[in-house]
Formats: C-alpha cells, structure tokens, sequence
C-alpha cells in the first residue's frame, strides 16, 4: 500500500480542554472547539477542518484547470457548510458547496468549471467509500 502522506499526520492533546496540536510535515497547528462548546475557539474545529478540505481542494483544482486552459479568471471564491437530516431514521451529512466567479463566464466555461469542481480529489473522497480503521497501540510499543 502506498500512503499519501509521506510522515503520518499526528495530533496530541494535553490537560488543556479540547485544545489539539497537529503535526504536519512543515509544521504544527492548532484545533479547539468553540466557546459554546467548552472550548476556547483557539483554532478550527474538526467540521471547520473537513469542510476546509473540501474548499482547498476544490480552488487548487479549478486554479490548475484555469491556468491550464489560460483562462481569464483572477478570483475564485468557494464557500461550504453542512448540515444533518434524518432519512430513514438514520443521520446523513450534507455538504453545500457554492463557488463564485468574479468574472462573467460563458455558460459552457461555467459547466465545464462545475464539473472540474466535482472531480476535485478531495470531492470524490467524500462521494466514495471511506474505511477507517483503528488501532490501539500501547505506550511501550510507540515508535518516536
């Protein structure tokens, strides 16, 4: 199996209430959760965290397409949100993404963009099938 990442993301929380470090390969960030949650809304919080995925994702790839094609577009805006809805009495998670052009297009450009948009990495990982699986590994068995 080849990994996407070439270090594991790793996150730790201390004593501090909801407050995480993430580490990445350049670096670490932080994630908390919101006041209203008992956080202290130092950084994203995990729905913020996905959705910025998605966002991402969805710029870099139509930025690649635009450029490609050399497109007259300068800015692009992706807006998302999500909300839950129970369908046969189980809870499905909805995305809303909305994408804002500054720039009159033409309506064959915009629906090629939307398609481009649709097939953004990140879009079809969400659409798929995703497995997680968990391990518990004991203190003595972490490799540093």
């Amino acid at each position: 199996m080849k990994y996407l990442l070439e270090t594991p993301l790793k996150g730790t929380i201390g004593l501090e209430k909801y407050e995480t470090k993430i580490h990445w390969r350049n670096g670490v960030f932080i994630t908390d959760e919101p006041e209203k949650l008992g956080g202290k809304d130092l950084g994203p919080d995990p729905y913020t965290l996905l959705l910025s995925s998605l966002v991402g994702c969805t710029l870099a790839t139509l930025r690649m397409y635009i450029d490609h094609k050399e497109l007259a577009v300068s800015e692009i805006e992706v807006q998302a949100n999500m909300f839950y809805k129970i369908e046969n009495k189980a809870s499905v998670a909805y995305m809303e993404r909305k994408i804002i052009f500054r720039e009159l297009l033409d309506q064959g450009i915009e629906e090629r963009l939307l398609r481009v948009a649709e097939n953004c990495p990140i879009s079809k990982l969400l659409k798929g099938n995703i497995n997680i699986s968990t391990e518990l590994i004991k203190n003595e068995s972490i490799v540093k």
